[in-house]
């Protein structure tokens, strides 16, 4: 076991850079981008599709055959102006070939937009990563207990009780990520992103065929085209607006597009790379959700449930509906670390920073096992990751709502982070004007987004609180 300094040590932070968002950045710490387009596809489908996928179809139930798919093209085109407008964030002045790199979201907006910005940016990006742990550690516990559940029905038939709680899971899988949570940097899970992409491809396929199965099976695709019907109009309204907030949360990568961005080889120009891998990433997910959820919604119609894996329409083949859970389960592991790294990555650097002379902070010390690679473990890391993860479990047992969860947290993070950050540092970085074509047709576009996230986040906080009181 010995210590060695962390390479961490260096390393820019948003704090260290221009107030005045003049440009200037401090010297980078040397790290070697071997990224290519498959990579980036890799990272994005894996942060993307999530837990979203499988409350589509329960999302499509709510606003019916014509509403639901229009509802979820629209988001992708979205998603896709909003990506293109980001790619041209990392470098400054210029989007291809300006000489700083902003290594991350925070630090794009800092040096295009302000100090100002930044710090609402930074309490919006924290506040989102940090709940986005929380839907994650929810539904992969749903899905844990789901293959106890259909191991339980195959054995003791469809009727049977098979009642279990969440708890264990959610622990289970927190413990999983205390010890996933030690990787150093966003650098060091190319392989557990592209193991978590391969396994949203498996859940994803396994779910459209067996909707499509039920669906061929039933003889006729059920639903309607205003969807389910509810008690009252008042009750209709806040289950659309909970859907729109389920398929917000369903669509953005915007939090670590600049993080992926920043592991791109160049030439070409990052910016190219991104864009050609953002546009190939969106659109096989936009084809995964319209297949999943629109196969979901023709299986079930008015009985679709909030999960499309967990709700047990689908009880046999067992095995895979089992093996689907798994894949569900791997997939959020890796995509729990996708969006808690760049978190992970800011307190390091801030830490860093402040405490240059800190032994607890900056030192990693080696450690060799029997037959496995030597690894280095930080005691600052090893404390600050368990805290966090731990407390991302924490509230994962006290608010267990998946569809509820995830519409508050897609209402509230897709129009400050997908929308109006990047809308704005578009505008600084091509120096656009005010009341310029352009400049018109961005606001518009800002403004509409904004009234959408409104009516969202409204109704996905009343299903929340309408779910803890009952």
């Amino acid at each position: 076991m010995g210590g060695t300094d962390g390479d961490h040590k260096k390393t820019p932070l948003l704090t260290s850079s221009s107030g005045s968002g003049s440009g200037f950045h401090p010297a980078e710490s040397p790290i070697k981008r071997t990224g290519n387009m498959w990579t980036a596809v890799a990272h994005i489908i894996t942060g993307v599709i999530g837990s979203g996928v499988l409350s589509l179809a329960w999302s499509l139930a709510q606003l019916g055959w014509v509403a639901g798919p229009v509802s979820m093209l629209l988001f992708a085109v979205v998603i896709f102006i909003s990506t293109f407008l980001l790619c041209d964030s990392y470098r400054s002045p210029d989007p291809e070939y300006g000489p700083a790199r902003n290594r991350s979201y925070l630090e794009a907006v800092h040096i295009n937009l302000g100090s100002r910005n930044a710090w609402l940016c930074g309490m919006v990006v924290y506040v989102s990563l940090y709940g986005i742990g929380i839907a994650y550690t929810i539904t992969s516990a749903i899905s844990m207990r789901a293959i106890q559940r259909s191991n339980c029905y195959h054995r003791e038939g469809h009727d049977a009780a098979c009642k279990y709680g969440d708890d264990s899971f959610i622990l289970i899988f927190g413990a999983i990520q205390i010890v996933t949570s030690q990787i150093p940097n966003f650098h060091n899970i190319e392989w557990l992103s592209v193991l978590a992409a391969i396994m949203s491809l498996c859940y994803s396929f396994i779910g459209f065929g067996l909707g499509l199965a039920k669906t061929i099976g039933n003889g006729k695709i059920k639903g309607s085209i205003e969807g389910i019907s509810a008690s009252t109009s008042a009750a209709k309204f806040w289950l659309i607006s909970q859907a729109l907030g389920d398929i917000a949360f369903a669509y953005p990568f915007s939090l670590i597009s600049i993080e992926i961005q920043d592991t791109l080889k160049s030439p070409p120009p990052e910016s190219e790379t991104m864009k050609a891998a953002s546009s190939l990433a969106i659109t096989i997910t936009t084809l995964f959700y319209l297949f999943c959820g629109g196969f979901g919604y023709a299986a079930f119609g008015d009985d679709t449930p909030g999960n499309l894996l967990t709700g047990f329409g689908f009880y046999e083949p067992y095995w895979l509906v089992d093996f689907a859970n798994a894949c569900v389960v791997v997939h959020l592991v890796g995509g729990y670390q996708i969006f808690t790294q760049p978190l992970f990555g800011i307190v390091d650097r801030w830490s860093s920073q402040k405490f240059p002379n800190s032994g607890f902070i900056n030192k990693d010390y080696t450690f060799k096992l029997p037959l496995l690679p030597a690894f280095r473990v930080n005691l600052f890391r090893l404390c600050f990751r368990t805290a966090y993860v731990g407390s991302t479990t924490g509230f994962a047992m006290i608010f267990p709502y998946f569809n509820q969860v995830l519409g508050v947290i897609g209402a509230m993070n897709f129009w400050p982070l997908a929308i109006y950050f990047p809308v704005n540092m578009y505008f600084v970085q091509r120096k656009i004007g005010a009341w310029t074509r352009p400049w018109v047709l961005l606001q518009i576009f800002t403004f509409v987004c904004l009234a959408i996230t409104i009516f969202a986040f409204i109704g996905s906080v009343e299903g929340l609180i309408t779910a803890k009181l009952s």
